[in-house]
């Protein structure tokens, strides 16, 4: 065995297949056998899928099919921004995937949207997707276009346009998770609580921020896709393309309106923290302008001095007391009608 064929079986092969004018040949080839037939029979392509791969093991396949060293690195290292780079006749193309991440309840530490990489590079005769944790398995993509020879027959550009939509799509499954989310939040910002709530619904604007990242970038690599910008897109994917653009924009709308509805959510939970805190600095300051009336009155009465009116007066210490209790009475009855108690 040959050390070209003990990287190939070493290398993390979600699927590897051969299409024919759109139909796949029967049975799953070895690497070197799909990539040795894509180059060998007309109207033929290998698509090969692969699930975090190493460096080595990467590696096998670049050398397989010529791919650019910067597109490879780029494919290792996750995190990388959504694009489209061309590379002689080689498409790169980057998509951050996004997903709804249950949760019995939002809290300030909550994950909502858990994001991950699929990287695609797509030649006249070939097509290595790459995918990285935690996107979802393209085994649907795959079956579903499997089911549809004809548009399969477009080649490598084909599957692109699949898995686009079906980045897309989630996208938007994801938006309309978070705004069943943000339904909650906007509801309970009126509640006497909402000054609780502060840490969740900032929780909930990150998330937003993060998705808002994962989509945005994405504008230009499907515009330059559906105007027939690279090789390999004909004038009908052309057309599937702009369809998968419009679902982006859609969903890049909705995330702009959900940010906007969490902030007008955050000023009035933070508007109404300031109003609580208002209110309890009233209640304060109306229990110490009780509390100084009776200490005022004790305080004169404390002193120690020979002479003082009514010192001596028999009725004296009653009087001081019913004087008191009539001014905190009074006192107490003025706040609560100007609602400070």
């Amino acid at each position: 065995m040959t050390a070209h064929d003990n990287a190939s079986r070493q290398v993390p092969v979600v699927d590897c297949a051969l299409y024919e004018y759109g139909r796949r040949r029967p049975g799953r080839l070895p690497l070197d056998a799909a990539m040795e037939a894509a180059r060998t029979t007309p109207g033929a392509f290998v698509w090969i899928g692969l699930h975090a791969p190493t460096a080595d093991q990467l590696q096998a396949v670049a050398r397989a099919f010529a791919l650019h060293p910067l597109a490879v690195e780029d494919a290792l290292n996750a995190h990388q921004r959504p694009k489209l780079e061309r590379y002689d006749d080689t498409l790169f193309l980057v998509l951050r995937t996004a997903v709804y991440l249950e949760h019995e309840q939002l809290t300030p530490t909550t994950d909502i949207v858990g994001t991950g990489e699929i990287m695609a590079f797509a030649g006249r005769d070939f097509i290595v997707v790459v995918r990285h944790d935690p996107s979802e398995p393209l085994t649907g993509v795959r079956s579903r276009l499997e089911a549809d020879p004809e548009r399969l027959a477009h080649g490598p550009a084909a599957v692109l346009h699949a898995i686009a939509d079906s980045v897309v799509d989630q996208y938007l499954d994801v938006v309309t998770a978070l705004e069943a989310d943000a339904e909650v939040i906007e509801n309970d910002a009126f509640s006497p609580d909402a000054g609780h709530d502060i840490g969740r619904i900032y929780q909930l604007k990150r998330e937003l921020v993060e998705l808002r990242r994962v989509i945005a970038p994405l504008a230009q690599p499907l515009r330059d896709l559906a105007e027939r910008r690279v090789p390999g897109v004909d004038k009908e994917l052309a057309a599937y393309f702009r369809d998968v653009a419009d679902h982006r924009a859609q969903a890049a709308d909705r995330v702009t309106a959900l940010t906007e509805l969490v902030d007008n959510a955050l000023s009035m939970a933070l508007a109404q923290t300031s109003v609580q805190q208002n209110h309890d600095m009233r209640r304060i300051s109306a229990a110490a302008a009780l509390i100084a009336i009776p200490v005022a009155v004790a305080g004169v009465y404390g002193m120690n001095f020979e002479h003082m009116p009514e010192l001596r007066w028999l009725f004296g210490y009653p009087a001081m007391l019913i004087a008191t209790v009539t001014l905190v009475t009074v006192v107490y009855r003025v706040f609560r009608r100007k609602r400070w108690l």
